[in-house]
């Protein structure tokens, strides 16, 4: 069960669609609920209504997912949540109701309003006692879901799944870009990838970039490409044309997963700068293409970003801006940072891993629905019909 599901196009999209492809190639039986319009997609049950903005939020979700399950009668509901998701948690209520073991996934990092929150919800609803299955795609994403939740919620770290065969670099050595001339200074490309929305401070990745260029040495010449589209773009071309920075600085906006493969191809280093980055898919394609990644020490991107193995840490913009200028300032840094990435993969991503790790939660939430079962309490659905317990 998800809030947003294809056609619409992003981060929680795309890794819920990937994880339905892979896990029906892994032999599951799998179904997938939501409230997004689109056409029909085999396997696909879209529960809309008429909402502002077409929202993908349905005001009596509790009652027709309810009865859905009753229906089809799954061993067990998979719910992905973001930050604020009400259709997935109308999901879990469900689930709770129906007697159906459940798993909710986190994919967003929860700041300071998102968990005030849910402790307002863990008064009026006591969802920590629903008897979850708690997963989030990273120990920092982890952190303040435990926070909030307490220590009757065990929360796993399942992380995003990637096919990182797609994206691994052509064998041998990268292609250098100085030509037969050592004394030429080969440009330096950096590249960012991502939504261009406020939440992701792309403004701020400018100013790193202008901070970053100070420190470089003029003779060395830099240039950086922001892939991605988004309600910031204005604002941030309005920044480059301030700044002159267009001569340096592209937005070419959204790119397909082929283009953007091709873009790292070209690229030095990559630039993840988001301080609230649950996960960070984009920096994973960056790692898995060979590149050092620039990221911040307190985001999801730690998980499999090691400082000075994989890329440089930071925990301020400033942090990132001098972990940039350094990447640019010395080759031999970044050429030993590349070799690593291009020689061992990642150490987190692989699909394998991700079906095991929700294999293992879904075992779990059935554990721990049983002793409710043992007691051999009935239930009645939606029609008041007695139904036994759920094997």
């Amino acid at each position: 069960m998800s809030d947003c599901y294809l056609p619409r196009l992003g981060g929680i999209e795309v890794q819920v669609a990937d994880l339905v492809r892979m896990q029906r190639e892994a032999g599951h039986d799998v179904s997938v609920a939501t409230a997004t319009r689109g056409e029909p997609l085999p396997g696909v049950h879209r529960i809309v209504a008429r909402m502002p903005f077409d929202l993908p939020v349905h005001p009596f979700g509790v009652g027709h997912l309810t009865r859905r399950l009753a229906s089809v009668r799954p061993d067990v509901v998979h719910v992905h949540a973001g930050a604020v998701s009400p259709f997935a948690w109308m999901g879990a209520r469900a689930a709770v109701r129906a007697g159906v073991p459940c798993v909710v996934t986190v994919h967003s990092m929860w700041d300071p309003v998102t968990r005030g929150l849910y402790r307002l919800l863990r008064l009026v609803f006591g969802w920590q006692r629903w008897r979850l299955v708690a997963t989030t795609v990273s120990n920092a994403a982890a952190v303040p879901i435990r926070d909030v939740a307490g220590p009757g919620l065990r929360v796993r770290v399942v992380h995003n799944g990637l096919d990182l065969s797609g994206w691994a670099p052509p064998p041998g050595p990268p292609v250098r870009r100085g030509g037969a001339h050592p004394e030429v200074h080969p440009e330096v490309h950096i590249v960012a990838v991502g939504r261009l929305a406020p939440r992701k401070h792309p403004v701020r990745l400018l100013k790193l970039l202008q901070a970053a260029r100070a420190r470089v040495p003029a003779e060395i010449p830099m240039r950086a490409t922001i892939v991605g589209e988004g309600p910031a773009r204005g604002r941030m071309g309005r920044f480059l044309a301030q700044h002159g920075m267009t001569g340096w600085v592209s937005l070419p906006g959204r790119h397909t997963r082929e283009q953007i493969a091709k873009v790292l191809e070209s690229a030095d280093v990559f630039v993840a700068p988001a301080p609230r980055e649950s996960f960070g898919i984009a920096a994973l394609e960056a790692r898995a293409a060979g590149l050092p990644v620039v990221a911040r020490a307190q985001s999801g991107v730690a998980d499999f970003v090691k400082d000075g193995t994989e890329g440089l840490l930071g925990r301020t913009p400033g942090d990132l801006a001098r972990a940039v200028a350094r990447l640019c300032s010395d080759p031999g840094l970044r050429e030993s940072i590349a070799a690593h990435n291009r020689a061992t993969p990642p150490a987190a991503g692989s699909w394998p891993a991700v079906i095991e790790g929700f294999d293992q939660a879904y075992a779990q939430a059935r554990s721990v629905s049983r002793p409710r079962e043992r007691r051999g309490r009935s239930r009645r659905d939606t029609k008041g019909e007695v139904r036994e317990p759920p094997l």
